[in-house]
């Protein structure tokens, strides 16, 4: 099998390292990710202009790397188009620092990756977790959700989204299929103001989370300490 691993927080994050590590025991391991951090940007891509491509060395054995100056979707067309003489049987977008579910579906770079990979023929499976520092769940079934899910078939228009609770091994309750996307933002908008003498104003953002959600939703798994696993669908494929 050979994978493609992208991500939106940039190739320096410790949940690319994360998900890399596990994909190198399951086939052959690219990696192609934002030099920078790049979260928020959809599916945003280059149009005009140089994408600065540069061999990294990734802290993985055998897994071959390249750090590119554009977005998470620029990395999936990069990898698709130009670097890879072959096409990837399938992307594992992430480990995303924060979960993906709700309406920040609709900005998050993870997702927008994956969303790439379907429009390059290619299935996806983006991964979020809440934190970087709350892995437990996280490193217990990586490896056994991805299995399953990569020898599941999905309808070409369609990606898998999971997002691994932040609570404790003793806390984790199982995990929730068919999780739909909840209808709210995980994320509350919050801006601190500052007003500047010369008249202009400066908004300091900080996402507030939610500490509630709706059932059988990915946000209301995730705070009921399970795993949400859900599809999104590509409504231009």
């Amino acid at each position: 099998m050979r994978i493609l691993v992208v991500n939106d927080d940039g190739i320096k994050a410790p949940g690319i390292h994360r998900l890399a590590k596990m994909a190198a025991g399951l086939g052959e391991v690219w990696v192609v990710a934002p030099d920078a951090q790049c979260s928020a940007m959809s599916q945003r891509i280059t149009v005009r202009g140089d994408l600065e491509v540069k061999p990294y060395d990734f802290p993985v054995v055998g897994v071959t790397a390249y750090s590119v100056g554009g977005t998470p979707a620029d990395c999936v067309k990069v990898a698709l188009g130009c670097l890879m003489e072959e096409k990837p049987d399938v992307v594992f977008s992430g480990i995303n620092a924060g979960y993906n579910v709700g309406r920040d579906i609709l900005y998050s770079g993870t997702i927008g990756a994956a969303m790439e990979a379907l429009c390059g023929g290619v299935p996806a499976i983006a991964f979020s977790v809440a934190e970087e520092d709350e892995c437990e769940v996280l490193d217990a079934y990586l490896e056994s959700v991805a299995k399953e899910l990569i020898a599941k078939k999905l309808p070409e228009n369609e990606i898998w989204n999971v997002n691994f609770p932040g609570c404790t091994l003793a806390e984790y309750k199982g995990i929730l299929w068919n999780r739909i996307p909840d209808q709210n933002q995980y994320y509350r908008d919050n801006y601190k103001r500052m007003d500047r003498p010369d008249g202009g104003i400066i908004f300091s953002a900080a996402g507030l989370p939610e500490t509630e959600a709706a059932d059988g939703t990915d946000a209301g798994a995730v705070l009921s300490n399970y795993i949400s696993v859900g599809t999104i669908k590509n409504m231009m494929i």
